[in-house]
């Protein structure tokens, strides 16, 4: 199989980026979290996964990666991040040029393995869509972890929260980058979203009517593009270092890793 090329997203979240407040001074991304900056945690991660290719990092300041390993790799391709996660995903998709698969995760996700990305890869081309997206549970997360709180869609068969793992398996992919970017227009203009979507589409998700699956089905015809969901067994998937808590708990997970 072809080996997918990745990309680190490891922009800031704006002024107002909570995990400014973690360590004074240090680049979100570069946070450490027992002894190893996330960064590095997921490009390692990303590095012993056969299932990955050349790997790019998106940030909003090259000069921040100080670490001695991120720089003296120079395999490691970056990209300037932009002013929200999509536009800086669908500026650096087409710089990958046309027709290799991208595997696309976040510089905050500490607790990616391996396995994890061989798994969901793995379901992601099984699927054959053309961009999958991984998410886990709830019940897979509350069982493993009922201390976290994570933000849950909620469906009729259940709920979901993201892995921050997305595979967009074909050229075509990019049409829900380019979809993404105009959505995030519509965060203080709701009734344009539903414009695109459709009343009916919105309204079966709000009453829980849709299953998952469904509402996917909706969702990839407004797109243009087949979505479709990679229901993960990993609870630790779903765990990223949003809030000091959040780095409270994954910094208990690795270190019981190690012990």
């Amino acid at each position: 199989m072809e080996p997918y090329h990745a990309l680190v997203l490891a922009g800031r979240r704006g002024t107002s980026d909570p995990l400014d407040q973690l360590q004074t001074g240090t680049h979100p991304a570069l946070i450490d979290v027992v002894g190893v900056p996330m960064l590095l945690r997921v490009i390692r991660s990303l590095r012993e996964s056969e299932r990955i290719g050349p790997i790019a990092i998106s940030i909003d300041a090259v000069s921040a990666l100080t670490n001695p390993e991120l720089e003296a790799n120079h395999e490691l391709v970056h990209h300037q991040s932009l002013d929200s996660p999509s536009r800086s995903v669908r500026d650096a998709l087409s710089g990958f040029g046309a027709g290799h698969p991208v595997l696309v995760t976040t510089a905050d996700h500490a607790l990616l393995t391996p396995e994890i990305i061989a798994d969901f890869l793995d379901r992601a081309d099984a699927s054959r869509v053309d961009l999958a997206v991984g998410v886990v549970e709830q019940s897979v997360i509350q069982s493993a972890y009922p201390q976290t709180t994570r933000t849950y869609l909620r469906f009729r068969e259940g709920s979901y929260s993201g892995a921050n793992l997305f595979a967009f398996r074909t050229p075509r992919a990019a049409l829900a980058a380019e979809f993404w970017v105009k959505a995030e227009q519509f965060r203080k203009r709701p009734w344009r979203l539903a414009s695109v979507f459709g009343p009916v589409s919105l309204l079966l998700f709000a009453l829980r009517r849709l299953s998952f699956d469904a509402a996917l089905e909706r969702g990839s015809a407004a797109i243009g593009c087949r979505v479709g969901a990679v229901r993960l067994p990993f609870a630790e998937a779903a765990i990223d270092v949003d809030r000091p808590s959040d780095l409270e708990l994954v910094s208990k997970i690795l270190a019981a890793r190690v012990a």
